[in-house]
């Protein structure tokens, strides 16, 4: 409560003492009539009355009183130009850096809570560019003083730029009053001071500083591609290496509008997700479920019976399934659209040069005005002793490797406890593998709060997975032909004896083999790249996976789009690519989704939070399903319905997220998928009912105590 009161009483004074203000004339005859008695009393008191004015100054400025125009021109007739204008600069500032304290310590934490989502951009545009932004509005008096002091308080910029930036940027302007003051007795209006040639220098002064900008960005923009000599013309407008999820939405855009765009692809059209990630193991995921449905069909009033799972059969639909997918990312659908499709490898010789090595054995060389590299991950395989003596499978190779069987391996050991891992040891589990999962982390899925790991675990060791966590995998190694593996606990070794062993650990980008090692281009576990998904050299970009920081195909679709518009069009305008809303879901049974803030993170980072918790065992639908397995949790603001976090735990739940997604994305709080219609029975209620117990949780009990008092009234 102290500082909405101190806020309150602010605005009381200011009130007030503009109240006062208002009762005395304030003009050029007023101000004149005075200036006699004001020079007497310089005159006896020179350093009291120097003192008086700068208080007096620093008061009326800090409080956005409106007399600090007549002040400085009575300050200019008063002291002379010089000593008018030490006071009045020095004071205007400290006074603005005052009234900027005071909005920042009683609205910035309100203003913060209420719209920070939308104020991001902002507190991030600030950040980098605040000191230009500042300098301009006060050399160009567009935006009124108080309004400046006010507004720069709600952002990030430093209490001592502010001061610096605005002594500086003030001087102008008030030197113009100050000297308009000296001869006052020459003035008729205010309107004569500033003319319009003064305002058109302040304007010019106010834009140096951009202009400044821009003249030191194309000198850095030349600096980089120094010792490089640019085309006089170009083959291709854009030409994407990797025809993965980032590579095929770049060139789409690319060729949408009519640029002359070229894409490379080494192996398979549609990269990763279509051929060995997303597709496929969501076909096997699917095919494993039944399984479980059948052998638990008693649930559903059926008799259960034991699956007759033939390996070749099910990776049969799982060709089938890519095969009916694959012509949306097929060489000929982009060819129809207008791209260039080339199978092969393709390396940068210089940052407009692509020599593309052909699968037919044909080499060319294309110049080109941008590059993207779109060059995906691969599975990461960890160097342990004695892994290439017992071979291994990765979830690139596994598909391949496993249509060749006809059954599941016996015994399965998969190394690694995130989404793949998971979803991989559960699905083979499910489809009779007798399936031991090694994580060396103290549980499954770190990146998600413990309760939803445990909701995850719990479900797959009633599939009869054996989850080993804090388990450190030490080597491998065959003994009478037995293969196995050797993990540490506590100081305790014990060997695993396996059939297959699946590396499950994580992906790499693909780095090596395009020329960025020559070019110099940075790139540690992803390729560097600023917030325009530039790399070193403004023309080359990198989306995707190569990219992080997020390896979804979502998100590498996502980049895509602000890789290829500012490839083609950041000579006209470039856009940042925006991050603060991203979803991921991990396909386990239950489904894990979530989009925001996790509970732990929201913890770790400090962030005030409230969770609002709904079991979807409550759910009828889920219910009638029985899938009544899980739960929605949500994370808010204290006593706000702003939606900082959502996860989810159940069937379909990363279906049942995109409704918090779209209320993130477009600043809807809880309040509004309250009052949402969702059709009954549905498993999208689970989102209504989740925010109907945020609102039960924030029902004001005092006025809870007067409706019962009024219905008791009203029945008499």
């Amino acid at each position: 409560m102290r500082k909405p009161l101190l806020f309150a009483g602010l605005v009381l004074a200011v009130v007030a003492l503009i109240a006062v203000i208002g009762r005395y004339p304030l003009d050029l005859d007023s101000l004149g009539a005075r200036m006699e008695d004001l020079h007497a009393w310089h005159m006896q008191r020179p350093l009291a009355v120097g003192a008086g004015f700068f208080a007096a100054y620093v008061v009326v400025t800090a409080l956005s009183l409106p007399v600090a125009v007549w002040m400085t021109l009575a300050a200019g007739a008063l002291f002379g130009f010089g000593t008018a204008l030490v006071l009045v600069s020095f004071a205007s500032s400290l006074g603005a850096t005052l009234a900027f304290l005071t909005a920042r310590y009683l609205l910035r934490d309100w203003v913060h809570d209420r719209f920070g989502d939308r104020l991001r951009a902002i507190d991030d545009g600030i950040a980098r560019d605040g000191a230009f932004f500042l300098f301009t509005l006060r050399l160009i008096p567009v935006v009124p003083f108080f309004a400046v002091n006010l507004l720069m308080g709600l952002t990030p910029i430093r209490t001592l730029t502010f001061y610096l930036v605005s002594q500086v940027g003030m001087l102008a302007g008030t030197s113009v009053y100050v000297n308009a003051g000296t001869r006052l007795g020459e003035l008729e209006s205010l309107t004569g001071i500033v003319s319009a040639p003064i305002l058109l220098s302040f304007a010019l002064l106010g834009l140096f500083p951009w202009v400044a900008k821009l003249v030191v960005g194309i000198i850095r923009r030349r600096r980089s591609y120094s010792g490089y000599r640019q085309p006089a013309r170009f083959d291709r407008n854009l030409i994407v290496i990797g025809a993965g999820s980032a590579g095929l939405v770049a060139t789409y855009i690319a060729a949408a509008v009519k640029a002359k765009v070229t894409i490379v692809e080494a192996n398979r059209m549609g990269g990763d997700c279509l051929n060995f990630g997303c597709v496929p193991s969501k076909a096997l995921i699917r095919s494993a479920k039944l399984a479980h449905q059948m052998r638990h069909a008693d649930r559903y009033g059926l008799d259960p019976v034991a699956p007759g799972i033939s390996f070749p059969q099910i990776f049969a639909r799982i060709r089938d399934v890519i095969g009916a997918i694959e012509p949306h990312d097929s060489a000929e659908r982009y060819e129809r659209l207008g791209a260039e499709v080339i199978k092969g490898h393709a390396r940068l010789v210089d940052p407009w040069t692509v020599e593309i090595s052909r699968d037919d054995g044909r080499q060319d060389r294309l110049t080109t005005r941008a590059i993207i590299l779109a060059t995906g991950a691969a599975p990461f395989v960890p160097g342990l002793p004695g892994l290439e003596t017992v071979g291994y499978l990765t979830s690139d190779t596994l598909w391949e490797e496993m249509a060749r069987r006809e059954r599941a391996p016996r015994r399965l050991v998969v190394l690694g406890g995130g989404p793949i891992g998971c979803e991989l040891a559960q699905s083979f589990a499910r489809l009779g593998s007798e399936v031991t999962q090694v994580e060396m982390l103290p549980r499954l899925l770190m990146r998600e709060d413990e309760d939803v790991a445990e909701t995850v675990r719990a479900a797959l060791a009633f599939d009869g997975v054996a989850i080993l966590t804090s388990h450190r995998a030490l080597a491998c190694g065959v003994t009478g032909g037995e293969k196995w593996i050797e993990v540490e606990a506590n100081g305790e070794h014990r060997r695993i004896g396996f059939d297959d062993l699946i590396i499950a650990v994580g992906r790499a980008a693909r780095l090596t083999g395009y020329g960025l090692e020559e070019l110099g281009i940075p790139a540690g576990k992803v390729i560097e790249t600023n917030e325009w998904l530039e790399t070193r050299f403004p023309n080359i970009y990198a989306a995707g996976d190569v990219a992080g920081p997020y390896q979804f195909t979502h998100t590498a679709a996502h980049q895509a789009w602000f890789a290829s518009i500012n490839a083609l069009f950041g000579a006209l305008r470039r856009f940042r690519v925006d991050y603060r809303v991203i979803p991921w879901a991990t396909f386990t049974d239950p489904e894990v989704a979530r989009v925001g803030l996790s509970e732990s993170e929201a913890k770790e980072k400090g962030i005030a939070h409230e969770v609002t918790r709904y079991g979807i065992d409550d759910l009828d639908r889920a219910i009638a399903d029985g899938s009544a397995t899980g739960f929605v949790k949500l994370l808010t603001p204290p006593g706000k319905d702003t939606i900082l976090g959502a996860t989810i735990v159940g069937a379909h739940a990363g279906d049942l997220l995109a409704e918090f997604v779209f209320a993130m994305k477009h600043g809807k709080g809880l309040g509004a998928i309250l009052s949402t219609i969702h059709t009954y029975p549905t498993l999208a209620e689970a989102n209504k009912f989740a925010a109907g117990e945020w609102r039960r949780a924030h029902v004001n009990p005092r006025a809870l105590a007067v409706l019962g008092r009024f219905h008791a009234w009203r029945r008499g």
